[in-house]
């Protein structure tokens, strides 16, 4: 896609969006955050496209967020210019209709583990080490962090963790539910691709529903909750995948899901 993104594509619909800036520890550039945003605007305009693993080229890092080098180059202008950029990469992980894994290892630090917490599972190796730091460069964190984090661990642990801009290590977070998983170092980018593969076998259709009822209706009173199920629900159940799914589950085969 860019000097600083790969996609990969894999079997059975599963794509690999790459941070592939490995020199900079992946530290997020204004170019860098335009050629995110660019891909996951592709990425979700693909049917073909069934789950998304966001990893990363640098060995010592998913990514350790924003470039600071950069930003102490901006004016407060350039800085504002900037903004929509920044916010296009994070949003555009966030907004990504399929399921989205993130393979960490090393830093995910800043703006590298809003990413991770933009996507729907954290797969974290042993070497993982995870946080929020901005308070202590005097900003907060701005790519969904204050709304991202307390939705995963509580309010109280977001504040706690935001507030003292602690890095976490792997087993810790695993115990805080910072990530949803830690898996031995370096296996990371493998594990979440077999997890993707597993959620890739079923319907693509069935995926970008459930989704959908599950990040619009978190937070909902429990009536405004269930009516978001049943929009998604019916958009599901008079699809070409459902009747696939039926079929196949009665004649006892595996489904060749049409993804309409």
């Amino acid at each position: 896609m860019s000097e600083f993104v790969a996609v990969r594509r894999h079997d059975g619909g599963v794509v690999e969006l790459v941070l592939d800036r490995p020199k900079a520890m992946n530290a997020v550039s204004t170019e860098m955050a335009r050629a995110i945003g660019s891909a996951c605007a592709s990425l979700a305009a693909d049917a073909s496209v069934r789950v998304v693993v966001l990893s990363s080229t640098a060995g010592r890092a998913f990514c350790v967020g924003a470039d600071l080098k950069e930003r102490n180059s901006l004016s407060d202008a350039e800085l504002v210019r900037q903004r929509p950029t920044t916010r296009g990469a994070y949003g555009g992980v966030l907004e990504l209709p399929m399921p989205t894994i993130a393979a960490v290892h090393g830093f995910a630090l800043g703006g590298g583990f809003e990413l991770a917490l933009a996507c729907d599972v954290i797969v974290a190796d042993e070497t993982a080490v995870v946080g929020l730091p901005e308070v202590s460069v005097g900003v907060i964190p701005g790519g969904g962090g204050t709304q991202l984090l307390p939705r995963r661990v509580g309010a109280a642990r977001a504040a706690e963790l935001i507030f003292t801009a602690r890095r976490v290590e792997a087993g810790e977070a695993l115990a805080l539910g910072l990530v949803d998983s830690v898996v031995p170092a370096g296996s990371d980018r493998e594990e979440a691709l077999a997890l993707a593969a597993r959620m890739a076998a079923n319907s693509p259709v069935g995926l970008r529903a459930a989704k959908r009822a599950l990040r619009l209706g978190h937070g909902m009173d429990l009536t405004a909750g269930l009516e978001i199920e049943d929009a998604a629900w019916r958009s599901a159940a008079f699809s070409g995948d459902r009747a696939e799914g039926v079929a196949a589950f009665n004649e006892k085969r595996r489904p060749v899901w049409p993804g309409v």
